[in-house]
């Protein structure tokens, strides 16, 4: 127990350490944009005063070290300034946004996950079979498709020559609960589709290669059936890539989500990210990039602690 708790301890600081990086290149590549940034955010018709009020409000006129601390102080304790181009707070801005972002993910999740596994484990009883060859098909041409290629393709069958459902995930605080899940749909569809087919393959692939092994062949021998090889003998020890995986997808859906809000207009914090780049916004830009990489490395750290827990050998590496 106290090795894996060392464990534990060693992933969490190194993912700090990675954090703490990561916000010095999204602090500084700001700071690396060619010309004045006060005058690029007021534009060239603005005066002197203007100019300095500006620098003066967001703190140009101190040194760039001296501003990375305040902002950096501000971030952990989740100030991360105003927003330029509305004046209120950035984290009052970008919570609400992020909320749906994260209610989007847990949507598409929810439904690619289970599906994942399952066909991941029926490919793996059916494998070099034709059902196993078209879901390999369907699978690559899911994964070589760009996530807005696949939401206009959506959006054409199911919103324009259906009308199934609506090809714009707007929502308010007045939906009720499926009526949130009906406009979400599309988007979380799309998603779906994406990351299901990374996680079917990597289960599928887990479960043949221990198919191999000396103790399922001796299942074998013993007349188990194959069902239950795969899923009593196989499945439990092939949980650690399959949670590396899932967690690797589960990041993706929450830090890669850009893309799709953008073409379904859905008000995530992708959606925000997208705004306050068009109107350099830098405040609201710093702080959803900080929180990108803080969840895409808060999930790899549960993928690392989820694949130690499931792996004797991996809590006792000598």
């Amino acid at each position: 127990m106290n090795d894996v708790l060392s464990i534990i301890v060693k992933r969490l600081g190194l993912g700090l350490v990675t954090l703490l990086i990561i916000s010095i290149l999204i602090f500084f590549a700001v700071e690396l944009l060619p010309g004045d940034i006060a005058q690029a955010v007021l534009g060239m018709g603005a005066t002197e005063e203007n100019l300095a009020a500006l620098r003066e409000r967001m703190g140009l006129n101190d040194p760039a070290p001296v501003r990375y601390l305040d902002w950096l102080a501000g971030a952990v304790t989740g100030d991360f300034g105003v927003s330029l181009v509305t004046g209120e707070s950035v984290a009052s801005r970008i919570g609400p946004r992020f909320v749906n972002t994260l209610f989007l993910a847990s949507y598409a999740a929810v439904i690619a996950v289970p599906v994942a596994i399952i066909l991941g484990v029926i490919v793996a009883l059916l494998r070099e079979s034709i059902f196993d060859r078209v879901a390999n098909v369907v699978t690559l041409t899911f994964i070589s498709s760009p996530e807005f290629f696949l939401g206009y393709i959506l959006i054409l069958y199911f919103a324009v020559q259906t009308g199934w459902f609506p090809s714009l995930a707007r929502i308010d605080d007045g939906m009720s609960f499926l009526e949130v899940l009906e406009r979400t749909f599309l988007p979380a569809l799309t998603m779906v589709l994406v990351v299901t087919a990374h996680m079917m393959r990597m289960t599928r692939a887990s479960i043949i290669n221990l198919l191999a092994s000396p103790y399922i062949e001796m299942a074998r021998l013993k007349g188990v059936p194959a069902w239950k090889v795969i899923v009593k003998h196989a499945l439990p020890n092939a949980w650690a890539p399959i949670i590396n995986v899932v967690a690797l997808n589960l990041a993706y859906l929450i830090t890669g989500v850009v893309l799709v809000e953008v073409v379904f207009v859905y008000p995530g914090i992708g959606q925000t990210l997208v705004d306050a780049v068009s109107k350099r916004d830098f405040p609201v830009v710093q702080a959803c990039c900080l929180i990108f990489a803080a969840t895409f490395i808060l999930l790899n750290l549960a993928a690392d602690i989820g694949a130690i827990l499931t792996n004797p050998r991996l809590r006792h590496p000598k």
